[in-house]
């Protein structure tokens, strides 16, 4: 079974999540969810240009993805 998830609550963890692990506080809205394929598209590294400065996502042969600037 696949299960194909569009958003999330920011993380799972609870000290990652401000709502303390209950899922999305009320007023707040769920947070989009890219796969990192899509971001990738095959390459090892992209480019993602932010507030006119340019950072690199690499994702390494672990299964782990850096981001630096």
């Amino acid at each position: 079974m696949q299960t194909t998830l569009t958003s999330f609550s920011v993380l799972s963890h609870p000290s990652l999540d401000r709502s303390g692990g209950r899922g999305v506080a009320p007023g707040e809205k769920p947070v989009p969810l890219v796969e990192s394929a899509a971001l990738l598209q095959g390459n090892k590294t992209v480019g993602i240009l932010h507030n006119g400065s340019l950072y690199r996502l690499q994702a390494t042969k672990l299964g782990k993805l850096i981001l630096t600037k």
